[in-house]
């Protein structure tokens, strides 16, 4: 029974889910047996919209539309304009564009984004115990470590305090002077495992020891504050060096002492920065340094710095390991406590260039290794290492078992990578420098994982509609209008025997409203308006001359035109020689006017030239609406009305 029903409700879910297909894949119309669906159609006349309500006659009005854009991208695929050099370099050019957008795993980044945005609202103070442990140690040193790093780790979840212990066990050459005790940490700090070991450990408690690439850590969580953000500011440095003697730490002293009184004075911080800082990176802007949070610098310096509690502040001069520092503040910004688009946009842009951003990667390899149905082919990989190795060392390849250079190691829908392929990534990668340390199998991963996100990239349209969507859109916008240029607009304007036919079948479509011959004028402002107003109404002939003279102040222009084209006309009496008033454009404050030379009243026909302009985009309208009526007899059209009906209103 149980068994039954299980069958029962697969077939349901199967029938559900052909049913979704189903409707999602809903033809709309077709075109010479081509289907266009109904969610191709949806989404571009949601694009093109301006996001009005949708009605049954703006459907239909862009299905007319639509359908007109498909059979001239048809008819340019027919003519294999899509095959052009200049088509098929300007479509991978765009491809490469827009393809980075797509190779990334958004789920998984969104989350490391919010992830960051959390944890950036608190700074931690840590303490540390670091075992080190190189990449690459043999087992009885990693062993070794091993068992440091679990004493005293028991030591401390016996009650050892924690200074005590890491002064006993800790490896970090700065746990003599401060036991431990790294100071505040906050985001991006640290590297992202040990980032995400701290903000994992309660405050007051103690981490379980944990193993990164350089070996052992043990973290305490001392306490948490509020993020404080992150500051600008600049410095006046008098240094002294690690093993400077006590008389050498107070001439130092004595110096900064003396600088802090000339600020007190009045003295110019970034003159007197400019003068004696000892800070190289700085000086010569004044002792400016870049913008910096907690955890980049010396943990009194930071103290200091954010003690300031306002922007023009300077502190007392105060030592570190460098020296004696004087510094001011010159800016402050707090971490966002609200998530936002720009915050968001921020993050982002951190975590793209942070480590955690390969977590996100992959997630995404993982999706590649599904979607293309990677195959790893069935190898002895210590051949294959023992292969690599003699191919490197332009040793014989000698007898192996399996193996050869044409051997498949992994296999794509519609490609296969060899051990050819492998040895060429081989060498480039450790001709690089960047394989020092990787053992063959580390960089055999590395190769898998190259390959796949190189053929996803290369065949990215067949696993991402989105992607699929653009692509094909920027293709057919080039191609209609490669299209368009051929069949309608260049025909318009040098088919003269067509213009005068089509012109002379339609005379009466061109006419002259009550017009006049008339000088038009812009000005850049009032003042050159008026001096120009003078000019002409003195001497109206040469105002070619003067406006040249001029420059780019003017823009001038002549010719025939109807009352309702010049600015004011409608309102006065119009006349041979008439000036009309200022009209001041709102958007840049110009002025513009006209001069009257002849009026024409009443309404007379055009000729040829003056209709001219008129006559080319009619004649384009015929020429395409020629055109289209030719393709809807080679390419039939049938709509769908019942699909057309269910479209959301």
């Amino acid at each position: 029974m149980e068994n039954n029903m299980n069958g029962h409700v697969v077939r349901l879910i199967v029938f559900f889910l052909f049913l979704s297909s189903a409707l999602s894949a809903q033809t709309l119309f077709t075109y010479d047996g081509r289907g266009v669906s109904k969610e191709d159609f949806l989404k571009a006349y949601n694009k093109n919209s301006a996001n009005e309500k949708p009605t049954e006659r703006s459907y239909r009005d862009y299905l007319e539309l639509y359908i007109r854009y498909k059979l001239k991208v048809r008819a340019a695929l027919d003519m294999q304009l899509d095959t052009l050099a200049n088509q098929r370099s300007e479509l991978q050019n765009f491809r490469q564009q827009v393809a980075d957008s797509y190779m990334k795993d958004d789920a998984s980044l969104d989350k490391l984004v919010n992830e960051a945005f959390t944890r950036g609202q608190k700074d931690i103070h840590l303490a540390h115990i670091f075992i080190a442990l190189p990449a690459g140690s043999d087992p009885a040193d990693t062993s070794k470590a091993y068992q440091k790093v679990l004493t005293a780790y028991n030591a401390l979840k016996k009650g050892k305090k924690f200074s005590e212990a890491a002064i006993m066990w800790s490896e970090d050459p700065s746990v003599k002077s401060n036991g431990g005790d790294i100071g505040y940490i906050t985001l991006f700090t640290l590297p992202y495992e040990l980032e995400t070991l701290a903000y994992s450990t309660p405050e007051g408690q103690i981490s379980k020891p944990y193993h990164s690439r350089g070996g052992y850590h043990i973290f305490k969580n001392l306490g948490e504050r509020r993020a404080l953000g992150k500051m600008r500011a600049a410095q006046i440095l008098i240094s002294f060096p690690p093993n400077a003697t006590a008389a050498a730490k107070e001439d130092s002293r004595r110096r900064a002492d003396s600088i802090y009184n000339l600020l007190q004075k009045g003295g110019d911080f970034a003159q007197l920065a400019k003068t004696y800082s000892g800070d190289n990176l700085s000086y010569q802007s004044g002792g400016e340094l870049p913008e910096f949070g907690i955890g980049r610098y010396d943990s009194a310096f930071e103290a200091t710095a954010f003690a300031l509690d306002k922007d023009g502040v300077i502190s007392r001069p105060f030592a570190t390991s460098f020296g004696y520092h004087i510094i001011k503040r010159l800016g402050r910004t707090p971490f966002p406590k609200t998530f936002d688009q720009e915050t968001a946009a921020q993050i982002k842009q951190q975590v793209a260039s942070d480590g955690r951003a390969e977590i996100s990667r992959q997630v995404l390899l993982h999706r590649i290794y599904q979607q293309t149905g990677m195959r790893r082919s069935d190898f002895s990989e210590p051949e294959l290492w023992a292969f690599t190795d003699s191919a490197m060392k332009n040793m014989g390849l000698g007898s192996y078992r399996s193996l050869s250079t044409s051997s498949v190691l992994l296999s794509f829908p519609q490609q296969e990578f060899r051990v050819q392929n492998w040895l060429d990534y081989v060498r480039v990668v450790k001709g690089s420098g960047r394989a020092r340390n990787l053992s063959n199998k580390a960089l055999f991963d590395q190769f898998i994982g190259r390959t796949a996100m190189d053929y996803y990239r290369m065949h990215l349209e067949e696993y991402n509609k989105d992607f699929a969507f653009q692509l094909t859109e920027f293709k057919e916008g080039n191609l209609l209008f490669e299209v368009m240029q051929r069949k309608v607009w260049d025909k318009a304007s040098t088919d003269s025997a067509g213009l005068h036919k089509y012109y002379d079948a339609h005379q009466n479509k061109y006419w002259w409203e009550s017009s006049a011959d008339a000088l038009l004028f812009t000005c850049s402002n009032e003042r050159t308006g008026q001096t120009l107003r003078t000019h002409i109404a003195a001497n109206p002939n040469d105002w070619r001359r003067y406006t040249d003279s001029i420059g780019t102040t003017i823009q001038a222009d002549s010719g025939r035109y109807e009352i309702s084209q010049i600015p004011t006309l409608e309102k006065i009496t119009p006349g041979p020689n008439t000036l009309t008033p200022d009209v001041v454009n709102k958007g840049d404050n110009t002025i513009s006017f006209a001069y009257i030379l002849n009026v024409y009243p009443g309404r007379s026909p055009r000729n040829y030239r003056d209709a001219r302009g008129f006559v080319i985009n009619d004649y384009q309208t015929w020429l395409e609406d020629e055109w289209i009526a030719g393709l809807r007899k080679k390419y039939p059209v049938a709509v769908d009305e019942k699909v057309f009906a269910s479209l959301p209103k």
